[in-house]
Order: structure tokens, then sequence, then C-alpha cells
């Protein structure tokens, strides 16, 4: 775990092996995308066209929006190697980062571990991208589990920021904080949540969906006019404001009194969960109360929301959604 810009390699030539072997391509590490499964010569060598295809248009995408030039889009490409089942040891043996992106079956997962344990060294972190099993469902599958965790990217994974980063009981601190600055170094925000089903993301998701859904099949609205709220609304200041600093911004007796009239309105899911209820009983309802979720005690408010503002401003100003003075009387 020396290396803090190891060699990479991304077991899976799926879609998501593909996204993080571009991303650390990009970054401008050499990557291997491994493929573990028994092909033919023929097979294999459709597979890899297929994967460096995908790869290669990505490329030029970025390079479209001016992220790349295009002169080094096959310099990026360069960058990605591609082994089979014949080559994997080899490029297993090399690697001191290594992720698992195969098919989300526990017999892939198994065997793929396997692999992997039977050639990686034994200080190369190895983490899985797994979205549904937990990280202590599978920390029993790899040697030195000590060096091992789930690193959950969301797709596009080349373009997605965002890494969820799962530390099961036996992960070293050390392999949590050499991962997250693995991850910084190629332009990723990692943050770190224990072995939850669901993750952070994936979890307030399923939740916001499912409502979204309830909403067109109760007749509330259509399915054009939920995600417009969702683009135009609910989307733009989540940007700006994560949903705990959203609350203390508004104040959190807001969402008690809100869920509260909810549940009883429409359903006991709007219950407000006991944390909210607590800081309302202590005074700790957000920026007015001087802390909420967050300690604003010390802070410059002022500042703050100034800061706050300007990125939303800015946000809505790129989307083209902000108004401008006499509008109404344009054509």
């Amino acid at each position: 775990m020396s290396q803090v810009l190891p060699r990479v390699a991304a077991v899976g030539a799926g879609r998501m092996g593909r996204g993080i072997a571009l991303n650390y391509a990009f970054a401008g590490l050499s990557v291997c995308l491994v493929d573990l499964k028994p092909r033919s010569e023929e097979q294999l060598a459709q597979l890899q066209d297929s994967a460096l295809t995908e790869i290669r248009q990505d490329l030029e995408f970025m390079a479209g929006l001016g992220l790349l030039e295009r002169s080094k889009v096959e310099t990026v490409l360069a960058r990605v190697e591609f082994a089979g089942q014949q080559q994997a040891a080899d490029a297993l043996a090399k690697a001191g980062l290594i992720y698992e992106a195969v098919p989300e079956k526990m017999e892939a997962k198994r065997e793929a571990f396997a692999e992997i344990c039977r050639h990686a060294p034994e200080d190369a972190v190895i983490a899985s991208t797994t979205s549904t099993f937990l990280v202590t469902d599978l920390a029993a599958l790899v040697t030195h589990p000590e060096r091992f965790l789930n690193a959950h990217w969301l797709n596009p994974a080349h373009l997605m920021p965002l890494v969820e980063v799962s530390r099961g009981d036996q992960t070293a601190e050390a392999t949590v904080a050499w991962l997250k600055q693995n991850l910084k170094q190629v332009g990723k925000v990692p943050v770190v949540c224990s072995a939850s089903p669901g993750y952070i993301v994936p979890r307030i998701q399923a939740l916001a969906m499912n409502e979204a859904a309830r909403l067109v099949e109760e007749g509330v609205a259509s399915a054009e006019d939920v995600d417009t709220a969702v683009r135009v609304g609910f989307g733009p200041r989540f940007a700006v404001l994560g949903l705990l600093e959203f609350i203390d911004w508004g104040g959190g007796d807001i969402l008690y009194y809100a869920s509260n009239y909810m549940r009883e309105t429409l359903d006991e899911r709007f219950a407000p969960p006991q944390v909210i209820a607590s800081n309302m009983e202590q005074n700790r309802r957000g920026i007015r109360d001087g802390e909420g979720f967050y300690n604003y005690q010390n802070a410059d408010l002022d500042s703050y929301r100034q800061r706050r503002l300007s990125d939303f401003a800015g946000l809505l100003a790129s989307r083209e959604l902000l108004p401008s003075e006499g509008m109404a009387l344009k054509d």
C-alpha cells in the first residue's frame, strides 16, 4: 500500500469496468481491463474491440465537451490494456489497486475474488464495485480482508464525481485513507459509510423515485410535470445545499411539522425520524439556533449565505432558468 498512484486493474469488462478504466487512463495512469471468463480467441477479440471502441467513443465525447484535445484521444486510450483469462495472472500480479466489477451474482464474485487473491500482491488494495452485496458479505472471500472494501462508483463512472466507500469490520483505517487519497488524485469525491444496504445515494434515491412514481400512480400530477418539478425545483436546490444542510437552512421545525402533517393526511411513511424530534426538543433547529446537523456558532453567516446563493444563481444561469429584468415586456 506504499504506492499512492499504483498500477490499476479493473476485473470485469462490462460498463462499470470500462468506466473505471477510462477514468484512471484519463487521469494519466496505466490500467488493465481484465476479463476472467473462458472465451475463444474470437470471442475475446470481439470483447476487447467492443470495450476499447466504447472507451474511444467516450473519449471523443469528452473531447467534444472541451475536456480533452482530440489529438490526445489515442494517447489516453493507449493507457488502457486488455487481458483475457490467459493474461489475467500477470495483470493482477502487477496491480496495486484492483477493482472487482463482475456481474452481481455471488458465484461470479466468489470466482473473481479467488482468482484475484491467487495472483495479486498481498498488499494490493481490493475494492468491490458492487451495489448489491455488503462489504461484510464479501470479506470472507478475500485473503487479508484488512485491505478490502467496497467502492461504489455511480454511472457513468468516468463523469460522476462521487464514489461511496464502504468499510467492513476488518477493513484497516489505513486502507480507507489510502483509497480516499487515490480517488481524489484521479478527480473523484469519496464519501465513507458503514456496511448498510443502499449505501447513501441509492438509499435516498430509491425513496425519491418511488415517491415520484406514487405521485403519477395516484393521479397527483403527470410524469412530465413531476420530472419538471424535479429538474427545476428539487434538483437545483440540492445540487447546492445537501439535504441535511437544507434542513438547517430552512429550519428543522419546518420539516418536523410538514412531516407530521403528511403522516396524518397521507401515510405513516412520512413520519420524521427521531433525530428531527430530538433536535426540536434541544433547540437545534439549524442556522437560527446556531446549531442543527452542523454547528454555525462561529460561522460568518452572511458570507455563508452569500456563497450558497451565488452558487445557486450560477447553477440556474447555466440551465437558463434565471429570470431577467423586464422579461414580460420582451418578445
